[in-house]
């Protein structure tokens, strides 16, 4: 059963969301995971897919949007997720589709209105459903 983890960030930016999903990738394939950074649309994707190259002066963490490409990184959206079923970081605001097929996923929330009512309801869903799942304050 996916394992899911809630970090509530202490900013409200869609930028900050972003930040911190790359740092919980980066974190992630030091650990020798396979991550899916599933995003809103493709403007989104492409944000993170920037970001992931320079949000650190010290680090790399191979990524591509694109699954062929075989890295152990990927960032999209929409309904496919290429072949990895390690880690999921959700970006989005809905609960995607395909979250059950991973072992665990990451739900990113900024505290602005509307990042926190989608979340809330994305714990609902997990939470009716008897998925584990914990929350982290994130205070940085």
């Amino acid at each position: 059963m996916t394992k899911i983890d809630f970090y509530i960030l202490n900013q409200d930016t869609a930028a900050a969301a972003m930040l911190y999903a790359c740092r919980l990738a980066e974190k992630a394939y030091r650990s020798g995971r396979e991550v899916y950074l599933h995003c809103e649309d493709g403007d989104a994707a492409d944000a993170i897919n920037q970001l992931l190259w320079n949000f650190r002066d010290e680090s790399f963490i191979p990524h591509s949007c694109h699954p062929a490409d075989n890295n152990p990184v990927l960032v999209g959206c929409g309904e496919y997720a290429g072949e990895h079923c390690d880690v999921l970081i959700n970006t989005a605001r809905e609960t995607p589709a395909f979250f059950s097929r991973f072992q665990r996923l990451a739900e990113i929330v900024s505290k602005d209105e509307a990042s926190l009512k989608a979340s809330r309801q994305r714990y609902s869903f997990y939470k009716n459903r008897g998925y584990p799942l914990n929350s982290h304050t994130i205070n940085s």
